[in-house]
């Protein structure tokens, strides 16, 4: 196994991590910009109200996506094992 082949894992390693965190990461975000509006138009300054959204939105998008979240590092882990058995 040579450098080439670990700067592709790495390289697999970091696209599978950002695809799989993507999701959950811009939507939690969302979900705070719009709580963070919404408190800065209504003057209400609540920790518990950008907190309890944010991890209900995560819950259920965890629900929804966790399948294809589990897929795509299951198919990194298997390149990886393909790459080490062609290699030895």
């Amino acid at each position: 196994m040579g450098t080439a082949d670990l700067i592709d894992i790495f390289r697999d390693a970091i696209i599978t991590g950002l695809k799989v965190s993507g999701p959950i990461l811009v939507g939690s975000i969302l979900v705070g910009l719009i709580i963070s509006i919404f408190q800065a138009a209504t003057s209400i300054n609540e920790q518990t109200m950008t907190f309890v959204p944010k991890l209900i939105f995560i819950g259920i998008a965890l629900i929804l996506t966790g399948g294809w979240m589990l897929q795509q590092m299951m198919d990194l882990v298997f390149r990886i094992f393909e790459l080490i058995a062609t290699k030895i």
